[in-house]
């Protein structure tokens, strides 16, 4: 597979969100705005490039039974960089995305491209295949958390887009405005891709 296909994949075909449905935990508690898709997405991107590439490099030299405990531990690793740079310099981004970032560890997305993936193909492949999937997977944080803020504050970006007589749809910045949204979105993306074919 070329380069190109190698990424162009994780952002439509194989979309992590739309596609494969991974990663539903962080998918819908944190975009309730634009903001907070675009932190997660780009943590999760820094996240699956480098455990991709040092899975990549280490395929060789690790045991088959410890496998997925190191692939793990060097996730782990990424995960605790990315909490302390925006623990330090994200603070508002950090407290707003809490828990789910520590919890980018066992997001199935990166431990199943490091599995899947990255154990089983080159290093320039790894970083491309990381890449496309966290495009992906921004694109579907920032798609959901722009209908979901819009709609549920009449906002983008904190920008007022309606003007001032906007009523909210409360339910959109809820939990079911979540599951209402991703499924409206998975069902469109399934029927864009069954007419494309």
């Amino acid at each position: 597979m070329s380069i190109s296909k190698e990424f162009i994949k994780g952002i439509w075909k194989e979309n992590p969100i739309f596609v494969l449905v991974l990663g539903m935990c962080p998918t819908l508690a944190v975009t309730t705005n634009v903001e907070n898709g675009v932190g997660m997405g780009l943590a999760a991107t820094f996240v699956l490039l480098c455990s991709n590439i040092v899975v990549s490099l280490v395929r060789s030299i690790v045991p088959d039974r410890v496998r997925i405990p190191t692939y793990i531990v060097i996730i782990a690793s990424f995960v605790t960089v990315v909490d302390l740079v925006m623990s330090g310099y994200f603070r508002e981004l950090h407290h707003s995305l809490g828990l789910f970032i520590p919890l980018i560890v066992v997001n199935c997305i990166i431990l199943g491209r490091a599995e899947a993936f990255a154990s089983k193909n080159s290093v320039f492949s790894s970083i491309f295949d990381a890449l496309g999937m966290g495009v992906g997977f921004t694109f579907a944080l920032v798609l959901l958390g722009s209908i979901r803020e819009l709609f549920g504050n009449g906002t983008i970006l904190g920008y007022p887009i309606f003007g001032g007589g906007y009523e909210p749809v409360l339910v959109m910045i809820l939990p079911p405005g979540a599951f209402l949204t991703l499924g409206l979105l998975t069902g469109l993306f399934s029927v864009f891709e069954k007419r494309k074919r």
